[in-house]
């Protein structure tokens, strides 16, 4: 099978409350906590292993293994986006936006 013509699945990672809505829309949740950091690690390596394209993952989780995300930064898939949780934004995604979009620019844009 191409590249081309391979199917991505989409996953969010990150705590009980806030994946559960994804659910609804169709989309595969993996609810993790806090106090896992190994599983958290092992969840994102075996969502890469399993073909996921796109993989949401909750700042607050993001932050716990940042290591593990930064790994994956150069792949093109997949696209790691961070989103807020149930408790609101922590700012850290619009700073690697925005950190991202210097480097591509060589200013900031935003």
């Amino acid at each position: 099978m191409s590249a081309m013509s391979e199917k991505y699945k989409i996953g969010v990672v990150g705590g009980r409350d806030t994946v559960l809505c994804f659910k609804a829309i169709g989309l595969d949740i993996f609810p993790v906590t806090a106090e896992d950091p190994e599983g958290i690690r092992r969840t994102i390596d075996r969502l890469v292993y399993e073909s996921y394209g796109i993989i949401f993952i909750t700042e607050e989780i993001a932050q716990i293994i940042d290591e593990t995300i930064e790994r994956y930064k150069n792949h093109i898939v997949p696209a790691i986006i961070l989103i807020p949780g149930n408790q609101g934004s922590l700012g850290v995604g619009l700073k690697k936006i925005r950190d991202n979009m210097e480097k591509a620019v060589g200013v900031n844009i935003l």
